[in-house]
């Protein structure tokens, strides 16, 4: 079939297999040109199909030639159907894993599960012996709490009053005002119970009962601050309660990792281009000027280049360690640079429909969205035909 990108509702919901497993390739040749990084060995990447994940998954393996366990919750392309991109990221990824000598490993299901976990705790018990280092990064719409069986549903909005904003249909160019209306509480504690810290902690307590984390295991999980500009949306909206405490349960699994000199570490990143940003109000228009101002100060990074550098410059590097005062690593703190937020604020006064495509890098938002699901990726010719079932 001939695949081109169908997207609704600013949502891709197709993918295009060759060009998926093209910018998977395009991230390993980048950390391939690099320096090596002295990073552990043996890996569990919980949320490895796209984005943070996926990038701190390549950067395991083709910087330092680590083992590896990817879990994803992803549907397989078949004969007849695509499968999503996140399948097609995470076998291309292993394919060339294995190329290398690479061992990797992926598991496909709720990550929330229990059956998943006892499948990664065997599977890592199997082939790894124990894990090093466990990655947490998982961005889902949905969890089902497998001990009541009870669904939960995150949700962007603020909390406590209505938020309005600029935002941008990144697809159509329309800069226009939205608004959102407060969160409930019920649906607070929902997303907290979906994007929060709980199911990272109850990962390692799986792993550590089960005798499968090695001494001085390192976990990590991301975490996002943003702008005073669209805290109401996201730091100080559902989203950020989640993310604050994700944070916050960090302190207790580092209680249950010291009995083996371990640690667990919350890196604040920078505003990329995901499935999820697209949809926040007023946040697709704020990345849209970030790109602009980053990519004039030669600052700008995306998914891959953040976790080159987390791990070459921050967590496996000798010295004190990079913290804030709340002993999160500041892997934004090139977006946060004073002269970056502001020229980033002098644009949003400014912005509108008929300036958007001069004064921001709306042209590098659509191309980092369709890249995502394999689209506009070079060397790629979309008019042949491709199967869909190519793994």
């Amino acid at each position: 079939m001939i695949i081109e990108p169908k997207i609704r509702h600013n949502v891709c919901v197709n993918a295009h297999p060759l060009g998926c497993a093209a910018q998977v390739m395009a991230q390993i040749n980048y950390v391939k040109a690099r320096d090596k990084v002295e990073s552990p060995g043996r890996v569990v990447v919980i949320g490895a199909s796209n984005g943070y994940g996926l990038a701190a998954r390549i950067v395991s393996a083709f910087g330092s030639g680590a083992s590896s366990i990817g879990v994803a919750y992803e549907r397989p392309g078949t004969k007849s159907r695509l499968g999503t991109a996140g399948w097609y990221n995470i076998e291309s990824f292993k394919r060339e894993a294995h190329k290398e000598g690479f061992g990797a490993w992926n598991v496909n299901g709720d990550a929330f599960s229990e059956e998943v976990k006892a499948e990664v705790l065997e599977l890592t018990r199997e082939n790894l012996g124990a894990a090093d280092f466990l990655v947490y990064s998982i961005a889902a719409p949905r969890r089902m709490d497998p001990r009541t069986g009870q669904l939960y549903s995150s949700v962007i909005k603020p909390i406590g009053e209505q938020f309005t904003s600029k935002t941008v249909d990144f697809l159509t160019g329309e800069v226009r005002e939205v608004t959102a209306d407060p969160a409930t509480e019920q649906e607070i504690a929902h997303t907290v119970k979906v994007m929060g810290g709980e199911d990272w902690r109850v990962w390692i307590e799986t792993l550590q009962r089960g005798g499968a984390l090695a001494p001085n295991f390192l976990t990590i999980a991301f975490s996002y601050i943003g702008p005073d500009f669209t805290k109401p949306i996201y730091r100080d909206g559902t989203i950020g309660k989640a993310k604050k405490d994700l944070e916050e349960n960090a302190a207790e699994i580092n209680a249950h990792l010291a009995p083996l000199g371990g640690r667990a570490i919350i890196s604040v990143n920078k505003a990329l281009v995901t499935r999820a940003s697209a949809v926040i109000p007023a946040v697709p228009l704020y990345i849209s000027l970030l790109y602009k101002v980053m990519k004039e100060r030669k600052l700008h990074e995306g998914c891959i280049q953040q976790m080159y550098r987390l791990y070459h410059d921050f967590l496996f590097t000798a010295g004190p360690p990079h913290a804030d005062d709340m002993g999160r690593i500041r892997l934004d703190d090139w977006e946060m640079r004073q002269d970056v937020q502001q020229e980033i604020w002098k644009l949003w006064q400014q912005v509108t429909t008929e300036n958007l495509d001069r004064i921001s890098d709306i042209g590098g938002f659509r191309e980092e969205f369709l890249r995502h699901h394999g689209f506009g990726m070079p060397g790629i010719d979309y008019s042949q035909e491709v199967e869909p079932d190519v793994f």
